[in-house]
């Protein structure tokens, strides 16, 4: 499948790496394809979410992603589904921080141990992977570009997808900003 990304999604996904190493994870997630794809320039992904004015927002992205991290990764409907069986997110967030530290939900962020290899991509970061190839030849494309990348991860459920709604990012808000109005036409090289 690697064989069929352009120049910028395999960018996207070295950058992805580049991310998870800075932040010490263990893994390469969701988070970070979505985080290395804000930084790439001049592509039609890169437009789009300039567009959709991810850009100017990265902070509160970040600071949105941040938070479903310290909720130890539950996204939006998890919260709302234990909610609605009286169970406060928040509570239990505040108190596992209180005994174990802030962060303590966050997962492998902590460990910092050395690689003698490559970083493992998570289950979620892979479905985006395999969602891209999905996307680009369900538009026709013989090509897997940032702009499949971006679309995977509004159209697969969790956190990054949330968390991209949140912000005005949906999977057609996104195709809009991509492929105009028409949104069923066929896709560009970059």
């Amino acid at each position: 499948m690697f064989e069929r990304f352009t120049v910028g999604a395999r960018a996207t996904v070295t950058g992805a790496v580049t991310h998870a190493e800075r932040a010490g994870a263990d893994s390469v997630t969701e988070e970070h394809l979505l985080l290395s794809l804000l930084d790439q320039k001049g592509s039609r992904a890169s437009f789009a979410v300039t567009a959709l004015g991810l850009i100017d927002r990265r902070a509160s992205l970040e600071a949105a992603l941040g938070e479903a991290r310290r909720r130890g990764g539950l996204t939006r409907a998890d919260a709302e589904a234990l909610a609605g069986i009286g169970i406060d997110i928040t509570e239990i967030v505040a108190r596992v921080e209180g005994a174990h530290g802030e962060g303590a939900l966050a997962g492998d962020r902590g460990n910092r141990r050395w690689w003698s290899g490559r970083r493992p991509f998570t289950g979620g970061a892979k479905s985006i992977l395999e969602k891209s190839l999905r996307v680009a030849l369900g538009r026709r494309d013989r090509f897997i570009g940032e702009e499949h990348l971006l679309l995977a991860l509004t159209a697969c459920p969790g956190v990054v997808a949330d968390v991209l709604a949140d912000h005005g990012a949906t999977y057609a808000t996104v195709e809009r900003a991509l492929y105009g109005d028409g949104g069923q036409g066929r896709a560009q090289a970059s």
